[in-house]
């Protein structure tokens, strides 16, 4: 993922909670629609489930958002896949402390990368060290001249393998270390592996609206992405990079996935405790831009604003930007996806990524 795309190479029961309006959802989501964001569709889900939806699905046709859209999700697949790693772990098939020479022997060597020295957890937990270089657009012409470009997991490992890697095991977020869980993924059980998270999640799960993002077209319905360059253009037609391990998804399906995931259904309580007490602190951009949170595996630990803590996995690219929240027992989960970025300076994304927040924690809170 690119955390919150234009702008970067970018749930713990509560304490004592502070009771929120009982249109609450409805406020936040217009308050993000406010700041610019050109169509808002979020969903909470406790006791009751809640929808609200601000904005328009398209700047030509003023047409609603649809309250149940399809969206890009980016990073926040990257939960998906952790807990694919998780649940081979716990069938005996992967050892958190296999390398990544282990399954992928002679892959990861040159300019002082070397798989020998890397882990799977390392991988999960984003401090394995390697470099990202995944491509990106510049300008507006860079978009339309590129946008249908593909990359294979093998074209994104040959651009990472021409940097050196950073020193040491401190976390940096990366992309290019799910990358190559994807491949160990493919290596351990003969399928790829969105294959095997159908098999194991998707369908378990009655996840209907979750699928493969290897299309340029967003099936229906959808809201139209945009993206800020030299103006705000429409980005949605497109191939995200990282096309073996994407996913379209929608509010209703993430919800279920993270309260099922937090409620037993997905992982052995034993892979739960390691993805969620296996626990790094942010490198300081991203720590501005998530205060107080932490990094386990594949999923991030981020405070609650009525006390107590809650876990989520946002993510941001092809013009739409997603954030998720989940209460450590299943019981409350919240889902917001923007459909445009609010602007290419940091700044931007700070707001964003607040007003995402104050939606995640309010909701949470009821």
């Amino acid at each position: 993922m690119r955390i919150l795309a234009a702008v970067m190479a970018t749930i713990g029961t509560a304490g004592t909670a502070i009771a929120a309006p009982a249109h609450q959802l409805t406020r936040d989501t217009a308050a993000i629609h406010a700041a610019g964001v050109t169509g808002v569709q979020a969903r909470a889900v406790g006791t009751k489930t809640e929808v609200a939806t601000a904005g328009v699905a398209s700047l030509h046709t003023n047409r609603p958002v649809p309250s149940n859209g399809y969206f890009r999700i980016a990073s926040t697949g990257k939960t998906f896949k952790a807990v694919v790693v998780l649940q081979l772990v716990g069938n005996g098939r992967l050892s958190l402390d296999d390398t990544v020479e282990r399954w992928l022997p002679g892959l990861i060597r040159g300019n002082g990368n070397d798989g020998r020295r890397i882990t799977i957890r390392q991988l999960l937990q984003h401090t394995h060290g390697l470099r990202d270089d995944f491509p990106d657009f510049a300008t507006e012409a860079d978009f339309y001249r590129h946008r249908f470009d593909r990359y294979t997991s093998a074209d994104l490992v040959a651009r990472t393998l021409r940097h050196e890697p950073r020193p040491g095991t401190d976390w940096h977020y990366s992309n290019i270390g799910y990358v190559l869980l994807g491949m160990i993924i493919k290596k351990a059980t003969g399928q790829d592996w969105y294959d095997v998270l159908r098999q194991r999640v998707i369908r378990p799960l009655g996840l209907h609206h979750t699928r493969a993002d290897r299309s340029p077209m967003l099936p229906h319905p959808h809201a139209r992405s945009y993206q800020p360059f030299e103006r705000l253009i429409d980005v949605t037609e497109q191939v995200l990079n990282d096309q073996d391990g994407s996913l379209v998804s929608t509010t209703a399906d993430l919800n279920e996935f993270f309260r099922a995931l937090f409620d037993g259904r997905l992982l052995k309580p034993a892979q739960l405790t390691e993805m969620t007490t296996n626990l790094s602190d942010l490198d300081p951009q991203v720590a501005e831009l998530m205060p107080d949170s932490q990094y386990g595996l594949g999923i991030f630990k981020r405070p609650l604003p009525c006390g107590g803590e809650y876990w989520g996995h946002g993510g941001g690219d092809g013009g739409f930007i997603t954030e998720t929240g989940v209460t450590t027992d299943g019981r409350r989960s919240a889902v917001v996806s923007m459909s445009s970025v609010l602007g290419r300076e940091w700044a931007d994304a700070l707001r964003q990524q607040k007003l995402a927040d104050q939606l995640i924690g309010n909701a949470l809170c009821r």
